[in-house]
């Protein structure tokens, strides 16, 4: 069973990203994205961005006249695999001498000197809140001056930017509410490289909502590195809204109320959120997701550890027990409410109790899906400069495949829930397995697989859920469902 980090999709990393073809513009830009779907989210913010400058997207490398790579700075392998693609980059570049190559995001934050000392491949390097600068910095490469811009923003939020959207299945799509994270968690890099929480103006969300219903996008996920804690009270950090006037305060929008306008707008489409935060996350939120049938039942909800003293260690402003009780809640308002879970496993100074403790949390909750890892160190993070890497790899490999044993036997039971149920399912494209299959997800976000007959992508299909398996629901569509 394949665990990858919570919203790293394998299956796009690398991909280069496809527009449509605007006239008039001459310019080539080729552009690859790796890491979570925020990354993927800026590549289209990106895109339009140099779309007003004459550039159109090719998948073609050595065409390019532009090369920009989308960078994540969570995970080592992510690192790896930018530093062999600026290799590669390289070389298409002594072919095509006029190329001129960018790295953006969160390692551009990170590296930057590395990256125009280094690795003299790289022409400018730009950070996660610098995008608007792209065409000034393009100037500056072009007069023959490496160009820089990493500087973190307290208000940038590309409100008023139309994401133009890539590689997409057409029926689902990502729009961004927040930009940053004020959570310091010891083992995460996210504050340093994308800088202070801050939410984007509502209107502009709904906007950007109405627009993709107007292009017949079905189902919308609402992003940010932790949507628990939006907050517009006019602009500005999350942090600053106590300073902010009375009436900024008493106008102010929060998640839940977001959440209700964009359901209540928009009720035939369904509605997503990710991810989500557990001291952050109110029972507002919950109230809300149960008053609407259009918004799914799942929360991604990361825990960590199920240890007091790991997640003491790691900064989560939560404990076990506060856990727990939030999960009740949760249970007990929208019973067939999904959770998922992120878990590292032999994090600084973990235990053998520790790990046990994970485990009986993961007991108490019986998550649907799980998002599994060995702890690595990150450079730049808290953990790196003051914690000891103490745990030895073979203990942390062999609490992984305990935690990952564990999480399939959940899904598995979880998944069995839905047989002999009629679920509603939003067709997303065709079986990985079988050209005659359709393959959608339910409210829960399980995929659901059935025969194709006559139903067609971004159709709301009723399923009858005949079998599973830890994954995958298996069943017959029934009907239309009442939200086409």
């Amino acid at each position: 069973m394949e665990q990858i980090e919570k919203v790293i999709d394998e299956k796009i990393q690398g991909k280069a990203l496809v527009t449509e073809h605007r006239d008039g513009n001459t310019k080539k830009l080729f552009i690859e994205s790796y890491g979570c779907q925020m990354n993927m989210n800026d590549s289209e913010i990106v895109a339009a961005i140099l779309s007003e400058q004459g550039f159109n997207t090719t998948q073609s490398l050595d065409d390019a006249d532009l090369v920009l790579v989308n960078t994540c700075s969570i995970r080592e392998k992510a690192e790896q695999t930018v530093r062999n693609r600026l290799q590669k980059y390289n070389h298409a570049k002594k072919r095509n001498p006029k190329m001129k190559v960018g790295v953006l995001g969160c390692m551009a934050e990170r590296l930057k000197e590395k990256f125009l000392e280094e690795e003299k491949i790289v022409d400018l390097v730009v950070g996660p809140d610098a995008y608007r600068d792209l065409p000034n910095l393009i100037e500056e490469v072009d007069a023959g001056r490496d160009a820089v811009n990493v500087i973190l923003s307290k208000d940038e939020t590309y409100g008023d930017v139309s994401p133009v959207r890539l590689n997409s299945n057409g029926v689902s799509a990502f729009v961004s509410i927040t930009r940053g994270c004020d959570n310091m968690c010891t083992f995460c890099v996210v504050p340093f490289t994308r800088g202070r929480e801050r939410s984007r103006d509502p209107k502009s969300i709904i906007e950007e909502v109405r627009s993709m219903k107007e292009k017949n996008f079905k189902e919308i996920t609402l992003l940010g590195q932790n949507v628990d804690s939006y907050l517009w009270y006019g602009g500005g950090l999350k942090k600053d809204f106590k300073k902010a006037s009375e009436l900024a305060q008493a106008s102010a929008v929060d998640f839940a109320q977001l959440l209700d306008m964009c359901a209540t707008e928009f009720p035939k489409m369904r509605f997503r959120f990710s991810t989500s935060n557990p001291q952050d996350m109110t029972l507002d939120v919950i109230h809300v997701m149960a008053k609407h049938q259009n918004i799914c039942k799942y929360i991604h909800l990361p825990v960590q550890s199920g240890s007091n003293a790991m997640l003491k260690a790691m900064n989560r402003q939560h404990t076990r027990e506060e856990y727990m009780e939030l999960v009740d809640n949760i249970y007990k308002i929208i019973p067939e409410m999904a959770l998922s879970q992120d878990m590292i496993t032999g994090f600084c100074g973990e235990t053998e109790q520790d790990h046990q403790d994970t485990l009986e949390l993961m007991e108490h909750v019986k998550y649907s899906f799980g998002f599994m890892f060995a702890y690595s160190e990150r450079p730049g993070t808290l953990a790196a400069k003051k914690m000891e890497d103490d745990v030895p790899l073979e203990i942390k490999k062999r609490r992984l495949q305990e935690v990952i044993n564990l999480q399939q036997k959940h899904s598995l039971y979880r998944a069995q829930e839905h047989v002999g149920q009629v679920q509603e399912v939003l067709i997303e494209g065709t079986s990985k397995k079988s050209d005659a299959h359709w393959k959608g997800r339910n409210t829960q976000n399980t995929v659901v697989v059935f025969p194709k007959e006559h139903y067609k992508m971004g159709d709301f299909v009723n399923v009858k859920i005949e079998d599973c398996t830890s994954t995958t629901l298996l069943g017959t569509a029934v009907d239309y469902s009442d939200n086409n």
